[in-house]
């Protein structure tokens, strides 16, 4: 019961964050949309793609961040705890600065595999080069949504996330229909929310951790051999993302190949298998959190039943999704669309879509547990072993299946990485908690968690 509660004090305040986040690109969507052209809507999918790419690939800064703060947390180290926020922070700064001096070969770079007309073009132009400033704030953020998760408090996060979207939504308003600044108003309103974020963000720190600030020494942020396991940690994250963004995209792509209305059916069920992992996500950043405290401080008995726990959770909300998605599929389809041809093919697509929760549950919860214990070598391995096993999948059945080949495949790769990491899970665990116990009983710092 007690391990439920530290999971539940996690996980819940983490699924709140994660349905909130999306409605910063969907209140853009929904300004724009009414703003008498099309082409406003097209610029926003535009600029939102680029953005998603682009900050999707440095989310490892929040990962990362997330399993070495839990660990240090769990070894009772703040001086190193603050040191890793810092670290983070300053990595994402640096990152963004790039991102800015890079603004227009990347978005030039961008528009030569997304085709757009002139007018769209233009609109998402504007709408990005705005929005770039923002890197800073985001990519911030990510350090310090991290570090939070990790000094196991998901309380922040959501608080941040609610202000930025009632921020959004005041100035996005205000700017478009009070200013008619159009295109411009929405990206400064975008733009606005996610500085207020990091501001909050720094005042919540500044308000609730101020015993900290006496463990602020530059000095040690930057030593070369912490900033070689930071990086090390970090890089196989970020490679793993890559793996990840090359699946999915290839996903889109092979729909796309195969017709308007076939990408228009995966693009309208692939929300099912996001709308199940915004959920799991909650108790993946709660494994997260609490393994990581849990191979910190070499506890390996708390660390079982945390796992355990964590598969009870997760298997529970799979069959929970699963009996929703089996028994309520037709009116999710036509709640998303009234289109009959998409609505008809869809449903030609029942069993993968009934099968997703069960088959990715272990991978989301392992994510959690080995970004937790920071074995990212071993999760980068199976994240690769599984994104091999889409490809040839799909490419040896797609002439004879089609669409269903890729659903095939794409199901077969979300559930060998859960395998994946099943086997290799004793051994990555044994060997991290055997070292952090060494560490734990040399500095005499072991304190039962």
């Amino acid at each position: 019961m007690i391990i439920d509660n530290k999971i539940l004090k996690i996980a819940i305040p983490s699924i709140v964050t994660n349905i909130t986040v999306p409605l910063l690109g969907l209140i853009d969507v929904a300004i724009v949309g009414h703003l008498g052209s099309a082409a406003y809507i097209g610029a926003i999918a535009v600029g939102g793609l680029v953005f998603n790419i682009i900050y999707w690939v440095f989310a490892f800064l929040r990962m990362g961040t997330t399993g070495m703060a839990s660990q240090a947390y769990g070894k009772r180290d703040l001086d190193e705890s603050v040191r890793l926020l810092l670290r983070s922070v300053g990595t994402g700064f640096v990152i963004s600065i790039i991102l800015v001096i890079l603004q227009y070969p990347i978005l030039n770079t961008a528009f030569l595999f997304v085709k757009a007309t002139p007018e769209v073009r233009a609109l998402a132009s504007t709408y990005f080069h705005i929005l770039i400033w923002g890197a800073p704030a985001v990519l911030g953020l990510y350090g310090f949504t991290g570090w939070y998760i990790g000094m196991q408090n998901s309380r922040f996060p959501m608080l941040i996330a609610l202000v930025q979207n009632v921020v959004n939504i005041l100035c996005s308003l205000s700017l478009v229909y009070l200013f008619h600044l159009k295109m411009e108003g929405v990206a400064f309103g975008t733009l606005t929310a996610q500085y207020a974020g990091l501001i909050m963000a720094v005042f919540l720190w500044t308000r609730f951790y101020k015993r900290l600030r006496k463990r602020i020494f530059v000095q040690g942020v930057w030593r070369r051999k912490a900033m070689l396991g930071f990086f090390a940690v970090n890089r196989d994250i970020f490679l793993r993302t890559i793996c990840l963004v090359a699946v999915m995209m290839y996903f889109t792509s092979a729909g796309a190949s195969q017709g308007n209305t076939v990408l228009a059916v995966n693009t309208l069920l692939m929300q099912f298998f996001i709308l199940f992992s915004y959920f799991t996500d909650g108790f993946a950043y709660a494994g997260e959190a609490l393994v990581g405290k849990y191979v910190g401080a070499g506890n390996r008995t708390s660390l079982n039943k945390t796992i355990k726990e964590l598969f009870a959770w997760g298997f529970g909300i799979a069959a929970l999704f699963t009996c929703l998605y089996c028994f309520g599929e037709n009116f999710l389809i036509r709640f998303l669309t009234n289109e009959p041809e998409v609505i008809g093919t869809a449903h030609g697509y029942s069993l993968w879509i009934c099968a997703v929760p069960l088959m990715s549950i272990s991978a989301f919860v392992w994510d959690g547990v080995y970004i937790g214990a920071t074995a990212t070598r071993q999760m980068l391995l199976s994240m690769f072993l599984a994104a091999a096993i889409f490809f040839i999948t799909y490419l040896s059945l797609r002439t004879a299946f089609g669409n269903h080949a890729l659903w095939l495949a794409f199901l077969l790769y979300l559930f060998s990485r859960g395998l994946f990491q099943t086997v290799l899970s004793k051994s990555v665990l044994d060997k991290k908690c055997k070292r952090e116990s060494i560490k734990c009983a040399k500095e005499n710092t072991s304190i039962p968690l």
